[in-house]
């Protein structure tokens, strides 16, 4: 069984992987369990926030929640691998107005949160040097409006972007942990065959995405200062062509870096230079 959000920040992303990754389903209106085509999977969708903990206890194999939520959840389970999106930081926040520079200042006042745990594990030692006990509120949602609703002194909340952070009058005062999406399996799994076969599915998808093939022609009295502004992963495909005066290089490159290295490719003389976009992939 694989656990999948249902909902929030992170379903998309999800199901934009998984069908990269070749994990095709079908799923009911209405449903949450769909079952996928092909392969001895059944997909279950949850809260993204119950999500560690179902995986902790075993009745799901493996599922995809956010580093905060496993944090949180304070259960055994084996991160698999990090997925690369759904970044954001866990920070405490105080109203602008209260100028609050220290989280020092916060000891044994109000919090308000959906991380509980965490919050209250952050403050332990600023409550000890203080000699106070803070005090921890949990609300589902619509944290950052506790402060402007005489809730809270101040919360700990997620921050993506920071736009509802600065709309509800908050600033940061402390960085608690960085989260993003990630992969986590029961360590007691009897399915570590599909385990690991969704982990190498889901890498090859990364990679691809990362990722794009150029190709290009370079003369033999040039190929060395070529390979080395694309050396590959782990080194480029050099084919020599028929004239036995050129070579045809392949080469896997950073999307992010592509445009720059056409250039340097150009620059030092190489020439027919071609990009090809990957859909999937094995490392």
């Amino acid at each position: 069984k694989f656990a999948i959000p249902k909902k929030g920040r992170l379903y998309d992303k999800c199901i934009e992987m998984l069908k990269g990754a070749g994990i095709d389903f079908r799923r009911e209106p209405r449903l949450d369990i769909a079952l996928c085509v092909g392969l001895p999977i059944t997909l279950v969708f949850l809260p993204a926030a119950d999500i560690a903990k179902f995986v902790g206890k075993g009745d799901v194999d493996i599922g995809i929640t956010g580093y905060d939520v496993v944090t949180e959840s304070q259960v055994n389970v084996d991160k698999v691998m990090d997925l690369g999106f759904g970044k954001c930081k866990l920070c405490v926040q105080a109203p602008v107005v209260d100028e609050i520079k220290s989280v020092e200042v916060l000891a044994g006042k109000r919090i308000a949160t959906s991380f509980p745990n965490v919050t209250e594990e952050f403050f332990k030692a600023y409550d000890e040097k203080a000699g106070t006990k803070t005090e921890v509120s949990f609300v589902s949602g619509s944290v950052e409006a506790a402060c402007s609703l005489g809730l809270a002194d101040a919360v700990v909340d997620l921050v993506e972007t920071g736009t509802t952070m600065k709309a509800a009058g908050l600033e940061i005062v402390h960085d608690i942990l960085t989260t993003e999406a990630i992969l986590i399996s029961n360590p007691h799994s009897t399915h570590k065959d599909l385990v690991e076969l969704m982990k190498n599915r889901i890498e090859g998808y990364i990679t691809a995405t990362k990722y794009v093939m150029i190709i290009y022609n370079v003369a033999n009295e040039l190929l060395s200062e070529a390979v080395k502004i694309t050396p590959g992963k782990r080194s480029p495909t050099v084919t020599s062509l028929e004239c036995g005066t050129v070579k045809s290089v392949s080469s896997l490159v950073l999307k992010s870096e592509v445009s720059d290295k056409m250039d340097q490719l150009q620059k030092a003389g190489a020439t027919d230079i071609l990009v090809v976009n990957i859909s999937n992939s094995r490392m």
